[in-house]
């Protein structure tokens, strides 16, 4: 941090616990502003830039998408946003995390059926599990 309070992208992301280049990223892709430069071409971001790049680390840890992060910081704000306009967010991100683990406990489920139909010995081309994958039917 300079006299001003400004950070280096460096110490910036050390602060907010991601990479150098994820910060780049998330400029690119219009989660961060770009902020101004000194006489010698360094980025200088100021001090609230490391909430927000915690923010984005942790929406994503949840599972949200970077449109989806990018939303969600858009609410904060947008006059007239409501919690309610959030919790909608939330609650969507919720269903699809459901869904997923569904599918996934589905595969699962598959995988268990086929490895116990493998008994692990013979050749690859008496392998019970290849035989099902390259099978049609599902």
């Amino acid at each position: 941090m300079d006299a001003s309070g400004r950070l280096t992208t460096g110490r910036l992301a050390r602060l907010a616990g991601v990479g150098v280049e994820t910060i780049r990223f998330y400029e690119r892709r219009g989660l961060l502003e770009e902020p101004p430069r000194t006489e010698a071409g360094y980025r200088e971001y100021a001090p609230e830039t490391v909430r927000r790049l915690r923010f984005i680390r942790r929406a994503k840890e949840l599972g949200f998408t970077l449109r989806e992060i990018g939303e969600l910081l858009s609410l904060r704000v947008a006059p007239g946003a409501t919690c309610a306009d959030v919790r909608r967010r939330a609650e969507a991100k919720r269903r699809d995390i459901e869904e997923k683990i569904r599918s996934l406990e589905q595969m699962n489920a598959a995988l268990a059926k086929l490895s116990q139909a493998c008994r692990g010995r013979g050749p690859v081309g008496d392998c019970p599990i290849l035989e099902a994958l390259e099978d049609d039917e599902p």
